[in-house]
């Protein structure tokens, strides 16, 4: 299966049987990210984070417990 970086527009190959591959063939409306774009912004994010000025929020699970 033939894929697009939905960031850098790079085409790669996906195997058929794979996971990502089902899920891209089911629900279009998960995208494809390469693996040099992924890890770029991982990086970047861990960067942020590292500041202490960027807050991530995981999930809302945490203000659930509040109440």
């Amino acid at each position: 299966m033939r894929v697009q970086c939905v960031i850098c527009d790079k085409l790669e190959e996906l195997e058929d049987d794979t996971l990502q591959a089902k899920r891209l063939r089911n629900r279009p409306i998960h995208t494809h990210m390469c693996k040099e774009c992924h890890d770029r912004i991982t990086k970047r994010t861990e960067e942020r984070l590292a500041t202490g000025h960027f807050h991530f929020f995981r999930s809302s699970r945490s203000i659930e417990d509040d109440f």
